[in-house]
């Protein structure tokens, strides 16, 4: 089982563990979970890897920290989201694409909304990344994504991209190429212009050439 595949089934161990933990201790919204210590013992796992999927199941709503508190159970209408998610978790070539089309549906929605409202694309978190695009010479290519999803407001759309994200973090979660940074800053002007289609245009052709990678 390689690395990648490994991070996945540690953050469905933990989802069915939480399951378990709420049908047969009857743990209720708003009580404590047991600590990263407890959890990386019973999944024999490293508590770095039960932190991290901690936090995408804070992201999704489902937990909740308190500083110096500890973790806490969320409403448990909540975990439907994840019990869906769970269902495309990569086993195979038509699930992989399934949650890479999903994604970027919610990115597609994200940079139509931004287009079309003034205040949003002309906020300015996107001279900053030209900024950075011009200073570093490229850019990460996750950051600019994030940005999009947070600043369209949706924050249901935010939290199921967040995990649908998690998936194809390898593809994501690096700098820029040299033509990908060509294409970004198309996409990034365009968008602050109110030009929709140019701006969809220029972020379809960026994400044939994140998949070529």
């Amino acid at each position: 089982m390689d690395k990648k595949t490994e991070q996945k089934k540690v953050f469905l161990d933990i989802v069915q563990q939480l399951r378990q933990l709420i049908k047969t201790e009857k743990i209720q919204a708003g009580e404590k979970l047991p600590s990263e210590r407890v959890l990386s013992e019973r999944l024999s796992v490293g508590r770095s890897s039960v932190r991290e999927a901690l936090r995408s199941l804070e992201l999704l709503g489902l937990i909740e920290t308190k500083h110096g508190g500890g973790t806490f159970l969320a409403s448990t209408q909540k975990h439907q989201l994840v019990e869906i998610l769970s269902m495309f978790i990569l086993e195979d070539e038509k699930s992989k694409k399934d949650v890479e089309l999903t994604r970027q549906i919610h990115e597609k929605e994200a940079i139509r909304v931004i287009s079309c409202i003034e205040t949003l694309r002309t906020l300015p978190v996107w001279d900053s990344f030209f900024v950075k695009l011009e200073i570093e010479g490229t850019i990460n290519c996750l950051d600019v994504l994030r940005e999009i999803i947070i600043t369209s407001g949706n924050r249901l759309s935010l939290k199921v991209w967040f995990q649908l994200a998690v998936y194809d973090g390898d593809r994501l979660n690096r700098n820029s190429t040299e033509e990908e940074k060509l294409i970004i800053q198309t996409m990034l002007k365009s968008m602050q212009l109110g030009y929709e289609k140019e701006a969809l245009k220029s972020y379809e052709q960026w994400m044939k050439t994140v998949q070529s990678n």
